[in-house]
């Protein structure tokens, strides 16, 4: 009975190991694909409307901005779409206008952005701009080296705002995806 006993637990085993498992594949790693979301801040510019009043002429702001993400070549040659994000906010009594200037490393356009709002009171103006398959082409934004920011009064030089602290405030950030294998 004994001897029975150890012969059907043996039998039980045997079938659970066969049974359960099946041949191992060891190269799925190579169907493994890996897009990660990379988010980062451009640039933040704040101009009060004082400062505003005080240049002479339609252009109170001109800065270029260094936009070296894709000088890493494991960067550039990995991103699949990038998005970049812009918030426009106008609590002046100026109309106004933002242009953006993507610049290559010679310091030709190769892209132009442009934001018009009026004096306040206005809503924050938000504009998600692709870069990719769903939107503008991934090489402007691969050969892109600098971008100069200009701001344009549309205005005066002697009105003011009502609200408090009035000024213009443009930020940006920017998302890309890249494939990782």
């Amino acid at each position: 009975m004994k001897g029975v006993r150890i012969l059907v637990m043996v039998l039980v085993g045997l079938l659970l190991v066969t049974s359960c498992s099946e041949e191992q594949d060891f190269d799925q790693i190579d169907d493994l694909a890996i897009t990660p979301s990379y988010e980062t801040s451009i640039f933040y510019v704040k101009a009060q409307e004082n400062l505003i009043n005080r240049v002479e002429g339609l252009s109170f702001f001109t800065q270029d901005f260094n936009f070296d993400a894709f000088e890493e070549p494991f960067f550039a040659d990995r991103v699949l779409a990038g998005v970049l994000t812009y918030e426009l906010e106008n609590t002046t009594s100026k109309p106004i206008e933002i242009r953006l200037e993507f610049l290559d490393e010679a310091e030709n356009v190769l892209d132009t952005e442009v934001f018009s709002m009026d004096a306040a009171p206005t809503a924050i103006l938000l504009r998600e701009v692709a870069y990719g398959t769903s939107g503008k082409s991934l090489d402007i934004i691969k050969a892109t080296s600098e971008i100069r920011l200009t701001a344009i009064n549309l205005g005066d030089n002697n009105s003011e705002s009502v609200l408090q602290d009035p000024a213009i405030v443009l930020r940006s950030s920017a998302q890309f995806t890249l494939d990782i294998r």
